[in-house]
Order: structure tokens, then C-alpha cells, then sequence
């Protein structure tokens, strides 16, 4: 397993610290979405700034998106593979529920191609439904 985790970093120039080894590793054992502050209550002797910043590298380099769910904090998930999160091709829709408050990638639910006015560059886009889950019903 770590093996793999350190190839899936190496295949996106990261280089597999221990810190960001454990941060990959939780989540992909997740099938939600998580925030910097699930993610600091996930790893209690890890500090704030670490998280946040092996985050960042992630997104920087394509492993994870960023979901604004509209609850007030970024929401952070694993990019399906070949993803290169192109606003074109990539972006897919997410499902916020309303009971437990947890956030699903929708991968198979594309956003369709919004075409701008000319002069118009999109740089990211993003299409939350609200309902509740198979979990919560």
C-alpha cells in the first residue's frame, strides 16, 4: 500500500514525505470530501500549517481538487485518474448533504461546457446539489 501511495506522489513530481504519505493515505480511504479541519482533527499531533500546506501541494500538482460547498471552508478530494482539472474537460459536479454535512464527487456527472462572451476566460467552475444522501435518508 505504501508503495503505491509513494508511486501515485512520484507520478505527480510530489516527494513522498511521511507526513504527506499519511495525508494521501487518508484520503483515499475516503468517500467524501475533507477539510483542512477534519483533516487536523484526523492527525491530532500534526500542526495546522503542514496539513494546509501539503494540501496545497497536492492541488498545485493535480492530485486533489478544492470544493466550495457553500459551508465556509474549502473541502478537499482525490482527482479521478487522468484528471488535470481542466475547466473544459474535468470539472464534475459535487453532492453536499444537508444531515451529515459531508461532500461527494459526482465524477460520472460532468459539468456541461459553459460558452463565455468573448473576451471571457473561465478559470474554474463549480456545481454543488444539496439534498440529502443514501446514508442520511
Amino acid at each position: 500500500m505504501i508503495k503505491e501511495l509513494e508511486n501515485k506522489l512520484k507520478e505527480k513530481d510530489i516527494r513522498p514525505t511521511a507526513m504527506r504519505l499519511l495525508v494521501l493515505e487518508a484520503l483515499t480511504s475516503r468517500e467524501a470530501a475533507i477539510s483542512l479541519s477534519d483533516l487536523e482533527k484526523a492527525f491530532e499531533k500534526s500542526d495546522r500549517v503542514t496539513l494546509f500546506r501539503t494540501l496545497k501541494t497536492f492541488q498545485e500538482n493535480g492530485l486533489v481538487h478544492s470544493i466550495d460547498d457553500g459551508t465556509g471552508a474549502p473541502k478537499y478530494a482525490l482527482c479521478e485518474e487522468g484528471c488535470e482539472c481542466n475547466i473544459e474537460r474535468d470539472l464534475h459536479v459535487h453532492f453536499h448533504c444537508r444531515v451529515c454535512s459531508e461532500t461527494f464527487c459526482l465524477p460520472k456527472y460532468k459539468i456541461p461546457e459553459i460558452d463565455l462572451p468573448s473576451k471571457f476566460k473561465g478559470e474554474e467552475a463549480n456545481l454543488v446539489v444539496k439534498g440529502v444522501c443514501p446514508d442520511c435518508k
